[in-house]
């Protein structure tokens, strides 16, 4: 215990010198959770249209002007032909064409139907996908409101009418759904884990660089006791780190504190402690700090890609879906998310902590046995 409590002081030291991690640890984990919860929407909106209308009826008018209203569109431009639509989407400046065909009107009064015609760019799938689901939710509220007006003898209340099923939409866990309440927790998350793996992976390097690791190769310091006076600085960085992420996200989204914090911060050891021989394993195999950085973004982008941060696990091929078990930035989203905003308890993470719990065994026997301490 001496000689370990003397290798967590040396390190401490050299994070004091370090001016570049007091930032790390305060500015950049605010700034990066309030950026990427903004920017990280998958809301579709201000999705650009043009309107062509050959009809110039009422209805017409009235179906663009409930299109108007709704937030999610922009109507960027009402070409006279369909041969002017094409060229805008053609040429990028419009994401969906809308054509209203001649007697649009006046089909409804003959009993009709009429038909209207959507050209997507699907270019961006979510965007087409999403924005043409509005658009036709808009036209088929429409729709219900013209066809009563346009022909009201066929909404006469019958003495036997048709039973219809009725169903009633009940939001849990984000009633208002705000999307930042989403992403807050998973981006705390990722952070937390991206800046402590990052963080360590560059320290053992960093000493072999600039000399400091042949001194300690001639302590008759231990190999485990090297490895674990190294996690144990960044152990309590990464707690910090995980203290300002979540203050952050109470003071400036509201983010919901349903479950119990205490689980959070034991996940965030048990994570912390997977995360942390991951990176001192990258640490000793590296001769260089560049190189131990480039590794790192490898598994960091592969992680972040395969967290379900961004997109759902479950919409994930199969092979894929198996990947993200051994991914612990995938976990500590999961228990973020589902403690916060779900109240979950202990019961309900457990896989999380057993998956990373031997994580964190596999990855520390690696990083001790991959110190090479040659005096």
């Amino acid at each position: 215990m001496y000689r370990l409590f003397h290798i967590v002081q040396k390190e401490f030291i050299q994070i004091a010198r370090n001016k570049a991690i007091l930032p790390l640890m305060t500015v950049v984990p605010i700034v990066q959770l309030i950026v990427l919860t903004f920017a990280a929407n998958n809301e579709v909106k201000n999705v650009q249209l043009a309107i062509v209308n050959h009809d110039q009826s009422t209805y017409a008018r009235q179906l663009i002007q409930k299109i108007q209203v709704s937030d999610r569109f922009i109507l960027v431009s009402t070409p006279r032909s369909s041969k002017e639509a094409d060229a805008l989407m053609q040429g990028g400046e419009v994401d969906i064409v809308l054509t209203i065909p001649p007697k649009f009107e006046k089909r409804f009064y003959q009993l009709k139907s009429g038909k209207i015609q959507l050209l997507v760019n699907a270019i961006n799938g979510q965007q087409a996908t999403v924005g043409a689901s509005y658009l036709s939710s808009i036209i088929q509220s429409f729709n219900k409101e013209i066809r009563s007006d346009a022909a009201p003898q066929l909404f006469v209340q019958k003495v036997n009418p048709i039973p219809r099923i009725e169903t009633t939409n009940s939001y849990w866990y984000n009633q208002d759904l705000d999307y930042k309440y989403f992403m807050a927790p998973g981006i705390m998350g990722e952070l937390v884990t991206i800046l402590v793996m990052l963080l360590t992976a560059m320290n053992i390097v960093r000493e072999r660089e600039i000399g400091t690791i042949e001194q300690i190769n001639v302590t008759p310091i231990k190999k485990w006791q090297f490895i674990l006076g190294k996690m144990i600085p960044f152990l309590i960085i990464g707690f910090v780190l995980l203290t300002i992420g979540l203050t952050a996200g109470k003071l400036i989204f509201d983010v919901p504190f349903r479950g119990n914090l205490g689980i959070i911060f034991a996940y965030c050891l048990v994570n912390l402690m997977a995360v942390l021989g991951l990176g001192l394993f990258i640490s000793n195999l590296s001769n260089t700090q560049q190189q131990a950085m480039f590794t790192t973004f490898f598994f960091v982008i592969i992680f972040i890609l395969m967290s379900g941060l961004f997109t759902p696990i479950e919409s994930m091929p199969k092979w894929a879906q198996y990947l993200t078990i051994p991914n612990p930035i995938a976990h500590f989203v999961n228990v973020m998310r589902s403690v916060l905003l779900k109240g979950s308890g202990f019961s309900d993470v457990w896989f999380n902590f057993w998956v990373t719990g031997i994580l964190a065994i596999i990855f520390n026997t690696l990083a001790v046995w991959s110190y090479r301490k040659v005096s």
